[in-house]
C-alpha cells in the first residue's frame, strides 16, 4: 500500500547539460531501474521526465531534460530548449551534466543561463571511464572551479556507476527539511503510455542512421488491459514517404525486431505480457510544426 511520510529531507533536482552528455543513463543509475529512453544519439531525450527514488530519511525527485543547445531555429529544439530552462524553475539543486573534457559553446550557453540563481549547482563531469589517462582530469576541474561557484565537482561514470553514490550523497546534503511529496511506490510522474511509446522510440533511435531518428516520433492509439495482457497499438510518425519505407524494413522486417524489441523491455517494466501492434503513418515536416508538436504530446 503506498503511503507519504514525513522525512528529513526532500525536494527537486534538475538534470542539465548538452544533448548526450549522459543525463538519462545517470538518472537511471541514480533510481536503480531503467527510466528515461538512451542512445548514442544526441537529443534523445525530448520531454521532462520526473524520476523519484524514495529512502527511510530522503526523497530525491530528479528531473531529467531534454539536453540544451545554441541552434534553437527548429520548433522541436525551440520546445526542447524551454522545456529544459523551465525545469529550472523552483528546484532546489542542479546537476549541470558534462561530457569528459568537453567545454565548448553549448556549457557557456547553459552557465550563462545559470547565472544570477541562487540554487546550489553541482557539476558532473561524466564518461570519466573514456579519458585514456586522468592526468588531464585535475587540471580541468581546476579550470572550471574558476568559472562558477559550483557546490561541487564531481567526476563519475554514469554507464558503469562508478562515484554516483558521491552524486547523490552531495544532493541528500543540499536538499531543504520538507514533507515527502510522493508515494514510497511511486518512480515517476509519467504514466505507462508515454513509457511505452518511448521504449518503441528507443529501439528506432538505436537502429537507424544519423538522419532518420529526428524526423520520427511515437504516438500510442490504444492502451488496455484485457486477461492480464497490455494491448497497445502504437503510430510510428515521419516526415516523408521514404522515410516510412526505411522503417518498415524489406518484407516488413525492420518494424517487427523493432516491436520484439520494445515488447521485451515493456513486458519488464510493466511485469505484464505486452500484445504490440506497430503502424507507420507520414505528417510531413511535424517536427517543425508547434501546433503538431503540441498534438503529439510535446510541451514546454
Amino acid at each position: 500500500m503506498s503511503e507519504t511520510r514525513q522525512l528529513r529531507h526532500c525536494g527537486y533536482i534538475a538534470i542539465i547539460g548538452r544533448p548526450n552528455a549522459g543525463k538519462s543513463t545517470l538518472l537511471n543509475c541514480l533510481l536503480g531501474q531503467k527510466l528515461s529512453i538512451t542512445s548514442r544519439k544526441p537529443q534523445t531525450t525530448r520531454h521532462r521526465i520526473l524520476g523519484v527514488k524514495t529512502e527511510p530519511e530522503a526523497q530525491m525527485i530528479y528531473v531529467d531534460t531534454p539536453g540544451l543547445h545554441e541552434a534553437g531555429k527548429h520548433a522541436m529544439n525551440r520546445l526542447m530548449n524551454r522545456a529544459a530552462l523551465t525545469a529550472l524553475q523552483d528546484v532546489d539543486a542542479v546537476l549541470f551534466v558534462v561530457d569528459e573534457l568537453r567545454w565548448g559553446d553549448e556549457e557557456k550557453y547553459i552557465l550563462d543561463k545559470l547565472q544570477g540563481m541562487k540554487t546550489p549547482v553541482v557539476l558532473v563531469i561524466n564518461k570519466v571511464d573514456k579519458l585514456p589517462t586522468r592526468e588531464k582530469l585535475l587540471p580541468h576541474i581546476e579550470t572550471l572551479m574558476k568559472l562558477y561557484d559550483f557546490a561541487a565537482i564531481i567526476p563519475i561514470s554514469a554507464r558503469n556507476g562508478s562515484n554516483v553514490e558521491a552524486v547523490e550523497a552531495q544532493v541528500k546534503a543540499l536538499l531543504p527539511s520538507a514533507p515527502q511529496l510522493f508515494p514510497d511506490d511511486q518512480v515517476t510522474d509519467r504514466s505507462e503510455r508515454f513509457i511505452a511509446a518511448e521504449l518503441i522510440r528507443e529501439k528506432l533511435m538505436r537502429r537507424l542512421g544519423q538522419e532518420l531518428p529526428y524526423a520520427l516520433t511515437v504516438e500510442i492509439e490504444q492502451y488496455s488491459m484485457q486477461n492480464d495482457v497490455i494491448h497497445i497499438s502504437a503510430l510510428i510518425w515521419v516526415e516523408r514517404m521514404a522515410q516510412k519505407a526505411i522503417v518498415i524494413g524489406k518484407n516488413g522486417g525492420f518494424l517487427k525486431e523493432t516491436g520484439k524489441q520494445a515488447r521485451h523491455d515493456m513486458e519488464q517494466i510493466f511485469g505484464h505480457k505486452v500484445f504490440l501492434k506497430l503502424w507507420v503513418k507520414v505528417k510531413k515536416k511535424w517536427s517543425d510544426d508547434e501546433r503538431a508538436l503540441r498534438s503529439l504530446g510535446y510541451s514546454e
